[in-house]
C-alpha cells in the first residue's frame, strides 16, 4: 500500500487525517461515514463529520441555495467552491490540526463530476479553483462508492428529501457517473474506487478494506 500522504499546503503540515466520501446520492455515503465513524471511535480515534455544501454556518447557508434555488452552473459551481473554502477553513482544518480523523461527505471530486462533466464546465478550471478554495489541502484517502444511475435513483426516491439535483435527467447523473470513474482512473492512489451495490454490512467491509490502510502501524 502507499504511504500516507500529508501534503504541505498553506495551511501547514496537518497531525489528523482526512478521509472524503464521494458518489451519487443512493450510494450509501451517509451510512457508511456513521458505521466507520463508529469504528474509527471504537478504535480510539477522535472523528470530526462535516460535509459540502454544509459543514459550517456559512455552508449551511450556501446549501439551502445550492439545493433548491435554479442557478446558472458558472454559480452553481462558485457557491460550491466558497462553500469549500468555508469548510475548509472553519472545520477540516482545525480539526487536522488537533490530530482528528475528519470525513468529508463530498469534497473536491464533487465539482469535477457534477459541475465539470455533469454541467460541462472547464475541467481544469474547477482543478485550478478547487486549489485555490481549499489552498491546496488534498484528501489523505478518497472513497468512491459506485453505483449505476438507475440504482442511485431507485434508491434516491426511496428516501427522504429530493433536492434539485436529484431530480435532473438519467442522462446528467450518468455523465456525473462518467466523471467520478474518470476522476478515480486518474488518481487511483489516492481514490479507491468500491462498487456499492450491495448489502449495508458488505459494503462497510469494503469501505474499510480502501483506508485500513491509513491506520496501520508506520502509516
Amino acid at each position: 500500500m502507499p504511504g500516507r500522504q500529508n501534503t504541505l499546503v498553506e495551511y501547514g503540515v496537518a497531525t489528523g487525517i482526512l478521509i472524503t466520501l464521494e458518489g451519487p446520492d443512493g450510494a450509501g455515503k451517509t451510512t457508511q461515514a456513521n458505521l466507520l465513524q463508529r469504528r474509527l471511535e471504537l478504535l480510539g480515534h477522535t472523528v470530526v463529520r462535516t460535509r459540502e455544501p454544509g459543514g459550517d454556518a456559512v455552508g449551511e447557508k450556501v446549501r439551502a441555495m445550492l439545493l433548491h434555488d435554479k442557478m446558472t452552473p458558472e454559480a452553481e459551481f462558485l457557491l460550491f467552491a466558497a462553500s469549500r473554502a468555508q469548510n475548509v477553513a472553519d472545520v477540516i482544518e482545525p480539526a487536522l490540526a488537533a490530530g482528528a480523523v475528519v470525513l468529508c461527505d463530498r469534497f473536491i471530486d464533487s465539482s469535477i463530476a457534477y459541475q465539470g462533466y455533469g454541467r460541462g464546465l472547464s475541467v481544469e478550471f474547477i482543478t485550478a479553483a478547487n486549489a485555490f478554495a481549499t489552498k491546496g489541502r488534498m484528501p489523505d484517502c478518497t472513497v468512491l462508492m459506485d453505483v449505476p444511475v438507475e440504482v442511485g435513483k431507485a434508491r434516491r426516491e426511496g428516501g427522504g428529501d429530493v433536492n434539485r439535483l436529484d431530480m435532473e435527467a438519467s442522462s446528467f447523473h450518468a455523465k456525473v457517473r462518467d466523471g467520478y470513474l474518470a476522476a478515480a482512473a486518474a488518481n487511483p492512489e489516492r481514490i479507491k474506487l468500491i462498487d456499492a451495490e450491495c448489502d449495508v454490512d458488505t459494503l462497510e467491509v469494503r469501505v474499510w478494506g480502501a483506508i485500513a490502510w491509513l491506520f496501520a502501524s508506520g502509516s
